[in-house]
């Protein structure tokens, strides 16, 4: 006997289901998207290689596909290095610049400047707890990749031990370095606070030329006369520039000053 409703005694089905009940609409496999292989080989020769074998589009397409669900993002990697021209302006660039880049946005901007500070804090803390600093290339190694790409002047001071340790570092001044911007008593106050028996201190050149100018050997003398009062070391002052740096102390000026410096506070032993 045919259920009441149902005159020709065969049961009815939701509509648009499948036999058993069940959304037919959402029983088939959803099928992979254009891009699911390729993100797929990316993060497997990312497992196995690292990023020796990445160009620089490829490291950004990676990153672009942990915010971004089921898409290629081969073009937004591409239209990122055509805008920037590489890695390093890309990360180096504002968040609203990125954000502007056609199909980005606001997720991926905030993405990439997140693994850029990231990165920063990290080589921060390798150096205050890594090897101790004993040469000008090791130091510069840190500030370049912190300080090639400022805008704007910045007077950074790293702090040590008698060991060449790093105990942290400051940055004291930001703006148009000259003999009057940076007060060397503010650096050895700073220096005395940390208990700090040695310093390295650094700025930038934003146009990208590391060679000193007569203020910046000026400031370092009076840095060095300063800090020599306290019975403090200055080490080196290095000037960051486009890939490149000057070491007042390789090239024989800090040398010099030590023993101005010396004549000053010890007359009597000579140079």
């Amino acid at each position: 006997m045919a259920k009441s409703g149902d005159k020709s005694g065969h049961q009815t089905r939701p509509r648009g289901g499948a036999a058993d009940g069940s959304d037919s609409r959402t029983a088939r496999p959803r099928e992979d998207h254009p891009g699911a292989g390729h993100r797929g080989r990316l993060r497997d020769k990312f497992l196995a290689f690292g990023l020796e074998k990445f160009t620089d589009e490829e490291v950004l397409e990676l990153l672009l596909t942990l915010a971004t669900p089921r898409q290629d993002c081969k073009q937004q990697a591409r239209a990122l290095m055509k805008n920037f021209g590489n890695l390093r302006r890309v990360f180096e660039a504002d968040r609203e610049e990125l954000a502007r880049i056609k199909g980005i946005g606001p997720k991926n901007a905030l993405g990439i400047k997140l693994i850029h500070q990231v990165a920063r804090r990290y080589l921060r803390e390798r150096l205050i707890h890594g090897e101790a600093l004993s040469s000008s290339s090791q130091a510069f190694e840190f500030l370049n990749l912190t300080m090639r790409d400022l805008k704007r002047e910045v007077f950074r001071v790293i702090f040590l031990t008698n060991k060449n340790r790093v105990i942290t570092t400051e940055d004291v001044f930001s703006g148009t370095l000259t003999r009057s911007a940076v007060y060397p008593r503010e650096v050895v106050s700073r220096a005395l606070h940390h208990g700090a028996a040695k310093l390295i201190i650094a700025h930038n050149h934003p146009a990208g030329d590391p060679r000193p100018s007569a203020d910046d050997l000026n400031l370092t003398r009076q840095l060095v006369m300063a800090c020599g009062t306290v019975d403090i070391g200055v080490m080196d002052h290095l000037i960051i520039g486009d890939n490149q740096y000057y070491s007042l102390a390789d090239q024989g000026h800090l040398k010099n000053f030590r023993q101005e410096a010396e004549r000053v506070f010890n007359p009597g032993r000579g140079d």
